[in-house]
């Protein structure tokens, strides 16, 4: 069973994201800050991360650049209500795994994460 690390502060939309993926036999742990996210994905085996890029603590892009320095290889999936092309192709280069509007996540989440973890178990 997949483990997914959520890093988002907002409550409900992390209870919506979890109850998507465990819907679908994924596990799910979670942080509500960048700081708790951070040191889950180094202390924990989780196979992909949601991570917004608006946190306290630390934010998404800090994460994003950490976790490429440190060479995780643990895919990560953007979301986040700010989408603009110039920030998507930021979080692209460095190395998000895919980027997902807030609004669409009902609708485009769990396809995402299958479609990440897939291409991760190829590689």
């Amino acid at each position: 069973m997949p483990l997914i690390l959520l890093i988002e502060d907002s409550s409900r939309v992390r209870k919506l994201m979890r109850e998507i993926l465990e819907a679908e036999d994924h596990a799910v742990i979670e942080a509500e800050d960048g700081l708790t996210g951070l040191q889950l994905a180094t202390t924990e085996a989780v196979d992909c991360i949601v991570l917004d890029l608006i946190l306290p603590a630390i934010d998404g892009l800090k994460i994003l650049k950490i976790l490429q320095q440190q060479g995780t290889g643990i895919p990560v999936i953007v979301v986040t209500t700010h989408v603009r092309e110039t920030l998507r192709k930021h979080c692209l280069a460095l190395g998000s795994a895919a980027f997902i509007d807030k609004s669409s996540i009902r609708g485009e989440l769990l396809q995402t994460v299958k479609n990440v973890l897939g291409s991760r178990k190829k590689s």
